[in-house]
């Protein structure tokens, strides 16, 4: 039998309805890119939206897979965008990737395949680490046996544009010994950034390296838990009234899901509404926890209903 899932579209909602639902939380968790801006640009009316939801009360939280960001670096970029925050508010990869080496009392050495951003993460722990920018293949002998640093204890994917084959063989080598941690900053296949290219993402390199290594990685972002794991611990929200606002269903929304959140998803990103109107009618429930509780067009579209909930609040 089918079963039809919810997947309510905000505006087509009475008034009072979307005002109840805009009371219905008191956190808000959001995705970055796609969600509140696109690279530099930001969306229209999302910081309007986004500061708001900060002036009635509600804790914000932003909440993104992008392990090429530190937090201190996403705070600039929400400042230079307009949006309020402060480092407390950030939930990234790269920083929960050194936390979680940190958790584990590690005191031995990682080798990423990724950004600057994770290197400075794991910094102001005090991890060393190795392996971030190009390693091309030696042409006289490509398939030589490196010699392996003892000290290494961890390996960190995360996005690398300098993604190769000797990367490959060092971190499957590393973790062809179990008592290396292996760690994948997020699953996302690819990036929406264009119509025309297909730009694969970090869940292509940590499923590659997972593959060469016989391997699992533990995964920090959505739509794994630890995330959720570290915002329980930190600042003890009440997952029944928090809000999950994301643009791609199967990390997003599904951390929702999985989480038990209200989920809201904004059609200016990778998931479309066909997308979801398939889901629903779907009898396989991997695919029916996909469904947003609710959706919109952008989030911007939310103003209206806030400006009307600050003058009945004022």
């Amino acid at each position: 039998m089918v079963i039809i899932m919810s997947a309510i579209n905000i505006k087509t909602l009475a008034r009072e309805n979307v005002l109840k639902f805009l009371k219905s939380f008191d956190t808000v968790l959001t995705d970055c890119d796609g969600v509140l801006w696109m690279h530099m640009t930001p969306l229209p009316n999302s910081s309007d939206v986004m500061n708001l939801f900060r002036k009635f009360g509600k804790r914000v939280f932003y909440v993104t897979n992008n392990s090429t960001k530190t937090r201190d670096d996403l705070v600039e970029k929400c400042k230079a965008l307009k949006f309020q925050a402060n480092k407390e508010d950030i939930l990234c990869t790269a920083n929960l990737s050194a936390c979680y080496l940190q958790s584990l009392g590690f005191c031995k050495k990682t080798y990423i395949i990724g950004s600057e951003a994770i290197a400075r993460e794991l910094e102001q722990v005090g991890i060393s680490y190795y392996g971030i920018g190009p390693d091309t293949i030696n042409q006289n002998n490509p398939y030589s046996v490196f010699k392996k640093d003892p000290e290494v204890a961890a390996v960190i994917v995360g996005f690398d544009e300098h993604f190769s084959y000797p990367k490959m063989v060092k971190a499957a080598t590393y973790l062809n010994d179990a008592n290396v941690h292996f760690i994948g900053t997020n699953t996302d296949e690819r990036f929406p950034v264009s119509s025309d290219v297909v730009i694969p993402g970090t869940g292509s390199l940590v499923r590659c390296i997972e593959s060469c290594s016989e391997r699992k990685a533990v995964i920090m972002g959505k739509p794994d838990k630890y995330m959720a794991k570290m915002l329980m611990e930190r600042s003890n929200i009440d997952p029944q009234r928090t809000l999950m606002i994301g643009d791609r269903c199967n990390t997003d929304i599904l951390f929702g899901t999985r989480c038990g959140f209200i989920t809201l998803l904004v059609l200016t990103g990778v998931t479309a509404l066909s997308d979801v109107e398939r889901w629903k009618q779907s009898e396989q429930q991997e695919e029916r926890d996909l469904v947003p509780n609710y959706y919109i067009d952008a989030l911007g579209d939310l103003l209206p209903y806030l400006k009307e909930l600050e003058s009945e609040i004022s």
